[in-house]
């Protein structure tokens, strides 16, 4: 089986997205196994522009089953807006029940 990560070196934009995003469509399987809805890229399919934060960008490969690991950062909130871009996630979306979950009572307690 083979396997490719990407992986950051350095903080702010690098690109990570758009290399994941063209290497997504040649995968079954595609992982986010960290970061949270504060980072993220945006993708142009047909025209169509979808902004991903939180869902793995092989969401946009309708073979794929995407997977949000155990290092995500995971804000319910901004996950189900990011969900509603797209038509059909069942079966095709994963959540792992390890992943860190950032309520909005978070936010009031750092202010």
């Amino acid at each position: 089986m083979k396997a490719d990560v990407i992986v950051g070196i350095q903080w702010g934009d690098e690109g990570k997205g758009k290399i994941v995003d063209m290497l997504a469509q040649k995968y079954d399987v595609v992982c986010r196994s960290q970061g949270g809805h504060n980072a993220g890229h945006t993708i142009w399919v047909d025209g169509v522009r979808y902004a991903l934060h939180l869902v793995p960008s092989g969401i946009l490969n309708p073979k794929a089953v995407n997977i949000i690991g155990n290092g995500v950062v995971l804000s319910p909130e901004s996950l189900i807006k990011e969900m509603s871009q797209f038509d059909n996630l069942e079966g095709r979306l994963y959540i792992s029940d390890k992943a860190h979950l950032n309520l909005p009572y978070h936010a009031l307690i750092d202010q």
